[in-house]
């Protein structure tokens, strides 16, 4: 009785000994195949290649001359320039030089092309115009191939105003800052309240942000950190100081605002 009591337990420890070598085989072979498959990434759309869906394959969005910039900077980096009311394009017909034209865009931002209608433009840049073309005359011609070029646009300006030696509208030529472009202008006046210069910067049709400058203290302190840098269209202001305000004429009771009698 005592050896089968023993040759049962070996039978018992031999089973739990193949049970165990047997999940640990399981084990190691299934974490194999997830190793296989996170090293092989299959294409949803079943290619191979430069089309596979790696991201150093993946080509540039066209129409792009920069990609997204840093956000921080407004988006794009280097965006492409995009058609305003009085630019001047041109339009040439590879097969069809009788449809070529140049054209200026309409304060409301359409242009009219010959035989083909109106088309809206404002706000495309010269790849959307060329497709926008492509497809208008695609009614006339068999297989429409236009070339569009830009002939010429409004330069980016700004305007400086108030109390500056030539108030007047500039280009906008290169970076400038609020306090060049003072200097552009002629410089302060006497009467220029220097502290609290204003820039006027339009957002949309009903918004206007507005940044006020203490150019005198930048002055002062050698330091142009806060000065401001221009965008096209932005209005800077030099108000008048306190004392330049002062009406010809003043009534003795109303001089006691500005003057102590007790100092003569």
């Amino acid at each position: 009785m005592k050896r089968v009591f023993i040759f049962g337990q070996f039978i018992g420890i031999a089973l739990l000994i193949f049970i165990l070598h047997c999940w640990q085989a399981a084990c190691a072979q299934e974490q194999t195949n997830q190793e296989l498959g996170a090293g092989q990434k299959t294409s949803p759309s079943g290619l191979t290649g430069a089309g596979a869906g790696g991201s150093s394959t993946t080509a540039a969005k066209p129409g792009r001359a920069d990609g997204l910039g840093n956000p921080l900077l407004g988006g794009e980096r280097h965006p492409l320039y995009r058609l305003r009311p009085s630019d001047v394009v041109a339009i040439s017909f590879t097969v069809a030089p009788e449809f070529n034209q140049t054209l200026t865009v309409q304060p409301d931002g359409y242009v009219t092309l010959k035989d083909a209608g109106m088309i809206e433009v404002q706000g495309l840049n010269l790849q959307q115009f060329q497709e926008a073309v492509q497809k208008a005359y695609r009614g006339y011609l068999h297989d429409p191939q236009a070339a569009v070029a830009l002939k010429d646009f409004a330069r980016p300006s700004f305007i400086v105003g108030g109390q500056v030696a030539r108030p007047g509208k500039y280009e906008l030529r290169s970076d400038t800052t609020v306090a060049e472009a003072v200097q552009i202008a002629g410089g302060l006046t006497l009467m220029a309240k220097c502290s609290q210069v204003v820039l006027f910067r339009r957002v949309d049709d009903d918004l206007v942000e507005t940044h006020l400058l203490d150019l005198r203290k930048m002055l002062k302190q050698k330091s142009l950190k806060e000065d401001a840098h221009l965008r096209p269209g932005d209005l800077v202001f030099v108000p008048q100081n306190a004392i330049s305000k002062i009406a010809p004429f003043l009534t003795s009771p109303s001089m006691s605002m500005y003057v102590n009698p007790t100092q003569f």
